[in-house]
Order: C-alpha cells, then structure tokens, then sequence
C-alpha cells in the first residue's frame, strides 16, 4: 500500500519550477503597481498631518518583516499561498481558519474600493456627472467585463506596468525640475516631509500608517507562485522582501515630492485625488489627464480582477456547502461561471461606494489584512524557534525579525480609526462564532480548507 501510494504521488500532476527570482520581482511588482501611493496620498498627508512619506517608510519596515516571515513559511509550505496555510500549519487550524477569514474581508472590498477611486477619478475629468453616476458606470463595466469571461493576462499587466511606470518616471523628472528651477537645490532636499517638530505626532503618524499601509497590498502574492520556482527557499523569500522595498523607496520618492511641492494639504480639491492637482502642477493638463488615465485603467484592471477572484471564491464556498449551494455554486450554462456571484460582487461594490468612502474602506481592509500579518509572524516564530532543532535556531531570523513584523503591525492595527474597529470586529466576530458552530465548539477541523485560491 506504500509503494502504491509513492507511485501515486509520483503521478500526481506538478507545476514545472521555472521560474527566477527577477521573474518573482516583476510579478510582485506588478501586482502591487509601481503608481500604489498616489491614490493614498492625500488621505496619507491630512491624517498625519504632513508627513505622509514617514507613514510610507513606517509601513515599508512592519512590510519587509512580515514579508521575510511570509518568505521563510512560503519555503517550508512551497505548495501554499496564503496566510490561511501558514497560521495554520505553524500555529493552529481555528487560528488559520480566522486569518484566513480576516482576509475574506479584504477580497470582498477591493472591487468596492476600486469602484471608488475609480469613480472619483473619473469625475475629476467630468465633474459635470454626479458621483454615483460613474460609481454605477464603473461597478456596471467590470461586471459585464468579467460576465463576458474576459480575464485579464500576463502580457497586458505588464504592458499596463510598463505604462504606469512611463508617467511616473515623467512625473519625477519635471517634479525635480519644477523644484529646482522655483527653489535650487533647498526645494529638492529637505527634512521637514520626514519630520517637522510643529505637527509631528505619533498618534496621528500611526493612524496615517495604518492607511499608507494598504501602498503593499498584495505583496504577498509572490508566495503564491512557490510552487513554480526555482530554489524556492531562496528566491521566494529575497524576492518578497525586494518587493517591499522597492514599493517603499520608490513610492516614497513620489510621495516626498509631492510633499515637497504642495506640502499644504488643505489647498487640494479633493483628497482622495489630491495627485492629479500635483501633476497638474509640474506638467500641466496633459500629465493631469495622464495620470487620471492609469489611475482609472489601473482600478479597472484591479477591479476585474478582484471580482473575478472573489466570485471563484465564493463559488468554492458555495461547492463545499460553506455557503448554500444552490445560489454560490451555479454556474452559467453557456460560459462555466459564476455569474450569479460576479453580479453579487458587483452590486456590493456599487452599494459599498455610496455607503462608505476611500478612507473607511481603506482601513477596513487593513484591519483584516493586518490580523493576517500579525499571524504570520507568530507562526513564524513558533515554526523557526519552538519547534526547530535547537543547532539551527537563529535569534535573528526566528525571533527579531518576525517579532519587530508583529509589533510594528499590531501598532499599526490598533491605530485604525474607530469605524473600522467596530466593523472589522463585527465580522470577526462572525467568523469565530461561524467556526465554533461548524466544528462543534472547535471539535473537528475548520469550516474552509483552502482560501489560496482566491
């Protein structure tokens, strides 16, 4: 029966290990998108009341740890992906189970805070059309798109970076020369976007980075791919902690000069797309109109997505009778998909955008992506200290590292804004209660097996 089953495992279907640790960078590149802080900027810069690129650097520390946490549970669980597998392989099943709900939350509102952003940027070009109107317009656009069973590809998100990646470069140029030729070097080099004693504080600096903190969102999606690499203990953990800090140094360069040539926040007309008045500012209308384009095509591409994923997920949920069947788990005849959930998903988000704003929806994200981290840093500390042989502990990587990626991220969680405690609490809440119900008072295994998926 051994060698049976040996044989069988053999057989078993495996993904090829082709991928290098610069095929890992520019995936997770892309899916974070190099224009990440532009939308949070305004937001970022009110809240900590004009220090927005600490918040960015701030969040890039809590980011790195928890990502070299994430490599080195991704190189142990190479087949795995999520938070999901890492708390519960490295601490409990009923802990994976709630990080693994805790990031439920975060699948289910990126369409609607895409449906957002992408409305108010929209209606900064045609301000003439009330706001729901696009908010409608948009949740209508990536529901047909994804009824369709259009997804989006490899070619065309890199294309779409390489792209975002043209504007931002022309935005840093003429930023250094708009500063320059108004200030000499004084106006390009300055301490105060990082620290001014007159409005520094570290209640309002932490509030702030629990907002930036949505910048890295998604870093966490290389780990996904360990299957397919080569040398996955490797490059699985170089190529997250890489991604982390290019986001934060080069979305902190675009952060800082922004600061720098309107560090008054209150002379933006609008908050959420406070940059598009930046841009204006250095390139006028053209690089204006340049920027709103990737911004709306870039929440267009990420809404598509979102909701594709989401819609599969709850179609997973549904099969598994986690959620009734005859509603979750129908499939259209003709094309093979959701379509009953992907119109769910978007009447969510349509309702979601006129019930909530960016900034609520931003932090409401983080409180169940960050109850995510913080679980595994914990699971890697137990995995890499308690249960590793006592020759191969190593106090740096078992324990500082993983240790500072909990606290930081714990501080950041608790900083949220009271709204988004209540109501991430609440949904918390649900999930204990739905697990103790479905496993018997956390008798026998979780309700879900597997969100990575998603």
């Amino acid at each position: 029966m051994a060698s049976a089953a040996d044989a069988a495992a053999k057989a078993a279907p495996r993904l090829r290990r082709v991928l290098g640790l610069s095929d890992l960078i520019l995936y997770g590149i892309i899916l974070i998108m190099p224009i990440a802080p532009i939308p949070l900027f305004g937001l970022a810069q009110k809240l900590s009341d004009g220090h927005a690129v600490t918040t960015i650097l701030l969040a890039m520390i809590a980011m790195v740890c928890t990502a070299f946490s994430y490599g080195r549970m991704a190189a142990l669980y190479p087949a795995a992906g999520s938070a999901y597998t890492y708390v519960g392989k490295g601490l409990h099943p009923h802990l994976g189970f709630l990080a693994g709900w805790a990031m439920f939350l975060d699948y289910l509102l990126v369409p609607l805070i895409c449906t957002i952003y992408g409305a108010l940027t929209v209606q900064r070009l045609v301000p003439q059309v009330p706001y729901w109107v696009w908010a409608l317009l948009f949740a209508l656009v990536i529901t047909v798109v994804n009824l369709r069973g259009v997804r989006a590809t490899a070619n065309a998100n890199l294309a779409l970076m390489v792209i975002m990646t043209g504007v931002v470069m022309v935005f840093i140029v003429l930023a250094v020369r708009f500063l320059f030729r108004a200030h000499g070097w004084a106006g390009l080099i300055s301490s105060h976007p990082f620290y001014d004693p007159a409005t520094f504080h570290f209640s309002a600096i932490a509030t702030a980075t629990s907002v930036a903190a949505l910048t890295y969102g998604g870093f966490d999606g290389v780990t996904t791919l360990a299957e397919e690499v080569k040398n996955p203990r490797r490059n699985v953990l170089l190529a997250t902690v890489f991604v982390c800090l290019f986001t934060g140094v080069f979305g902190g360069l675009q952060v800082y000069l922004g600061q720098m040539i309107r560090p008054d926040y209150h002379s933006f007309a609008n908050l959420e797309t406070a940059f598009l008045d930046i841009s204006n500012d250095v390139g006028g209308v053209w690089l204006f109109q340049a920027m709103a384009a990737i911004l709306i095509v870039a929440n267009v591409g990420s809404g598509l997505t979102a909701q594709a994923g989401v819609s599969r997920l709850l179609f997973g949920m549904g099969r598994d009778r986690v959620l009734p069947p005859r509603f979750f788990a129908r499939l259209n005849p003709s094309r093979g998909i959701p379509d009953w959930n992907i119109w769910l998903v978007g009447v969510l988000a349509f309702a979601g955008a006129l019930l909530l704003d960016y900034e609520k929806s931003a932090e409401l994200i983080n409180f169940g992506a960050f109850l995510a981290f913080m679980g595994v840093n914990a699971a890697a500390i137990r995995q890499f200290w308690f249960l590793e042989d006592r020759k191969k502990r190593r106090f740096l990587s078992a324990v500082l590292v993983p240790g500072l990626g909990f606290l930081f991220c714990l501080t950041i969680w608790l900083s949220l804004q009271t709204p988004a405690r209540i109501i991430g609490g609440l949904w918390f809440a649900v999930g204990i209660l739905y697990d103790a119900i479905k496993t018997r008072g956390f008798r026998t295994a979780p309700a879900f097996t597997d969100f990575s998926e998603s």
